[in-house]
């Protein structure tokens, strides 16, 4: 099924939009690049509050592609397939449903959504220290935790958001960590964009925002 914008809905980009998108882009693109993650979670907040969701999602997918690429390559070589497969094999059945999701979601619930994430990330790493390590393999869980990424990352761009809080409990090195996070997020997001793209989402709208959040959102991961 393509996507339709109804023709009402199609008008000029205010100062307020231009100054609201650039505000997020800025904000998404130095968390990925000091991060890996997070573009969706700094910006939608934002984008949300003058954009379609379906156009918000759109756009944070966009962004987290183009800033995330110069961060996968600079952890290549930390990459290990096998690792990456327990997390991205079960995130292929989750991106259909979260962008059949999408389809049906509201601006509300989704400004709640990332909030609830927002908050849940505040206090968790507040209470990490308390937290056991887990050191033993967990294949299920990895799965699991793959799967809600997969979803997550088709539904509101926030693909790492579960994986950054379960891998955070790994004693696994810090490059190490990073790499899986990147490339998992980078192969979802990637496949949610193209389908995106195919049922015709990334019109004149989203491309105009995209026009101008792309220089800062790149700025901002430089930074």
């Amino acid at each position: 099924m393509r996507y339709h914008r109804p023709v009402a809905q199609t008008e000029t980009m205010s100062v307020e939009a231009i100054l609201f998108i650039a505000t997020g882009a800025a904000f998404a693109g130095f968390v990925n690049g000091l991060a890996g993650f997070g573009t969706a979670l700094f910006s939608l907040g934002w984008w949300l509050q003058v954009m379609d969701p379906i156009d918000a999602v759109a756009l944070a997918l966009a962004i987290s592609v183009l800033t995330g690429f110069q961060g996968v390559w600079i952890v290549r070589q930390e990459i290990e397939p096998r690792r990456l497969a327990v997390f991205l094999l079960p995130a292929f059945i989750g991106i259909p449903i979260g962008l059949s999701l999408l389809d049906r979601l509201s601006p509300e619930p989704l400004k709640l959504l990332v909030g609830g994430f927002l908050l849940a990330y505040g206090l968790f790493f507040s209470l990490r220290r308390n937290l056991p390590a887990i050191t033993r393999p967990m294949p299920l869980i990895d799965g699991v935790v793959g799967f809600l990424g997969g979803l997550l990352g088709a539904l509101a761009s926030l693909s790492g958001a579960i994986p950054t809080i379960w891998l955070s409990l790994r004693p696994w090195p810090k490059a190490k960590t990073r790499a899986l996070l990147q490339s998992f997020n980078m192969t979802v997001l990637t496949i949610s964009t193209i389908l995106l793209a195919f049922k015709g989402v990334y019109d004149s709208n989203v491309l105009l925002a995209l026009a101008i959040a792309t220089p800062v959102a790149l700025a901002g991961a430089q930074v």
